[in-house]
């Protein structure tokens, strides 16, 4: 499992919670943006800035992802494309876009932008909060427990 970071969107308290799980967990965290963002220095920690321009981090997340891997964003196209490869996203809210939601997911987000586009709906998400935040938390908890279990179980047979 690699964990991949949708850096430029991803709020700093959710990087800050990756960076310690990535040591913790020992596995590899790999921050994409288009841009050098701040992180700690750890082995399990690697940062790829892609050039500037629209989708490119996350054309870069999707050609990279693999199979089991998970990839933090708030993008819901991305989110979708990654899970098309086998991967699980968790959303900076804490929500958790695999194979069983992301296609409605996708179609909802879909139909948001058109109702913004048509002046039908204004505005956007409430602000990020701690409860977010912990939710977030919780999610990644569970998703790395699931990893670890798998990874010891497979290293005693």
């Amino acid at each position: 499992m690699r964990i991949y970071i949708d850096g430029d969107a991803t709020p700093r308290g959710v990087k800050d919670l990756l960076f310690r799980a990535a040591d913790r967990v020992q596995v590899e965290l790999v921050l994409v943006a288009n841009q050098t963002l701040r992180h700690p220095p750890s082995r399990f920690i690697r940062q790829v800035v892609v050039g500037k321009g629209f989708d490119v981090a996350d054309e870069y997340i999707v050609d990279q992802v693999e199979e089991g891997d998970l990839v933090i964003t708030a993008d819901v196209p991305l989110a979708a494309a990654a899970v098309d490869k086998g991967a699980v996203c968790i959303d900076p809210r804490g929500d958790v876009i695999d194979a069983s939601n992301a296609q409605a997911r996708l179609t909802m987000r879909n139909f948001m932008e058109q109702q913004r586009e048509s002046g039908t709906l204004m505005g956007g998400p409430s602000a990020y909060s701690e409860r977010d935040k912990r939710k977030f938390a919780g999610a990644l908890d569970r998703i790395l427990t699931k990893y670890r279990t798998q990874r010891d179980r497979q290293a005693s047979e």
